[in-house]
């Protein structure tokens, strides 16, 4: 049984190892970064000021710019040899100290090799390897590989660091997708808070926007990040968006990107907000509307696709779209095509995404032959949607093309097409918790 004991974790740096902004750099990235004034160093966190996790370049000056220092460090657990996570004059800057206490640094061979000759009397070097399992400071210390540097620089390890009242964090960078023997040492260990490495260099030594949520599922379907799980984003570069859209993608995963100077206090607490169970994605065509769909969702263990396209025989040109869209979804996706989107929005147990709604109209109306004729059953399977939606008691995104813009369709099925899908996405509009429009591939929020 876990107590409200809270562990104080203070972030001391939330940057890649050119932090960002990067000062040589004039990207759009970085210039929204500067102007907001959010300033990110090298990653680095203390642990109920005991435990220290990297020890970089920025580290021990972020410490005193945070209100704090050093010299009650009982511990320094280290990831990888590279320098903006093992700084060796760190160590030469802590020997001119007066009155060091006795400290304990953990961190693979590479990282002791290197420091090794600049370390005090009163530190006591320990090897970090996978599967080991340590006692510092008070904290209970299990070595996790990392999918990172191998020999040079390490090979680079994670920290799974649960505290005396059973808070437990996981340090996850630097690293790209875990490997399985890491996956097995996380399994069920139901993390009070997951900080994961997002440099989004486009490297399989880190992850990015395309692996960092498809992660986050892994370690949902594996029981280590469960429903009180904080996550978060360290170790963040200027190849991610700008803070503010960042920021929007990470909450659209219920996740978060810390910044430097901020206070994690595991077990004290916090009231979470409510994620938006109905979410409307507008778009025209090519806009990107189903691609920002779908990573949505890319987050969640397991999801519904509802493919709403009738089917169409000998048309390769679609079916080439369709292939398309199958390779770019999760393979723990299911996918259901059909035309009954409101029994699956009645029924689901996992979140849902159906795409899209325009599809979903044409094949109402054909079905009830109503180019030209009454219009009653579509009208009918139009208020059966509206109200499946409204009532959706789980996490549903729903993609809907624009259409018209000003223009008037020149054909009497166009107009009344268009007539019907505006009237329809308005009341779908009206019952969503979210409605987000996508242009160029980026999203607006209208609600």
């Amino acid at each position: 049984m876990r107590l409200a004991v809270a562990m104080r974790i203070r972030l001391l740096g939330t940057g890649s190892a050119d932090g960002w902004p990067n000062a040589w750099c004039g990207c759009a990235s970085c210039r929204a970064a500067a102007q907001a004034g959010v300033v990110r160093g090298s990653s680095s966190a203390l642990v109920d000021d005991r435990l220290l996790i990297e020890l970089g370049p920025d580290t021990p000056r972020a410490a005193v710019r945070a209100g704090t220092d050093l010299s009650r460090v009982e511990a320094v657990c280290i990831t990888h040899a590279h320098p903006d996570h093992s700084h060796w004059p760190a160590w030469m800057w802590r020997g001119w100290a007066a009155g060091n206490r006795p400290l304990t640094l953990l961190a693979p061979p590479a990282v002791l090799e290197v420091v090794g000759p600049h370390l005090d009397p009163t530190v006591t070097p320990v090897v970090a390897a996978p599967g080991g399992r340590h006692t510092l400071a008070g904290q209970d210390v299990r070595v996790l590989p990392a999918t990172h540097a191998g020999p040079d620089a390490g090979p680079a390890v994670l920290y799974d660091v649960t505290s005396a009242q059973g808070r437990s964090l996981l340090w996850a960078t630097d690293t790209g997708v875990l490997g399985e023997q890491a996956l097995a040492l996380v399994t069920g260990r139901a993390y009070d808070a997951v900080l994961l490495d997002l440099t989004s260099a486009h490297l399989p030594a880190h992850h990015d926007l395309a692996s960092w949520p498809e992660q986050v599922a892994e370690l949902r379907r594996r029981g280590a990040v469960v429903d009180g799980t904080a996550v978060h984003a360290v170790h963040l570069g200027h190849d991610n968006p700008p803070p503010a859209e960042l920021d929007a993608v990470l909450a659209g995963w219920g996740a978060t990107a810390l910044v430097d100077g901020q206070v994690l206090d595991l077990g004290a607490p916090a009231a979470a907000p409510l994620p938006s169970r109905r979410v409307l994605v507008l778009g025209g065509a090519r806009s990107g509307k189903s691609a920002y769909a779908e990573r949505r969702l890319a987050a969640e263990p397991a999801v519904t696709y509802v493919a709403t396209a009738p089917p169409r025989e000998g048309d390769a040109e679609w079916a080439g779209r369709v292939r398309a869209h199958v390779r770019r979804r999760p393979a723990a996706w299911s996918t259901v095509e059909t035309g009954d989107v409101s029994q699956v929005l009645r029924t689901a147990s996992a979140p849902v995404l159906v795409d899209d709604l325009g599809l979903w109209l044409v094949r109402v109306v054909d079905a009830a032959d109503a180019w030209e004729g009454p219009r009653e059953a579509v009208d009918a399977a139009c208020d059966e949607l509206v109200d499946s939606w409204r009532g959706c008691r789980g996490t549903a995104v729903l993609v809907a093309p624009e259409v018209g813009s000003g223009v008037v369709p020149a054909s009497a099925s166009g107009r009344l097409f268009r007539d019907l899908l505006g009237a329809l996405t308005g009341r779908l509009a009206a019952a969503s918790d979210e409605v987000v429009q996508v242009v160029a591939g980026l999203p607006r929020s209208l609600r």
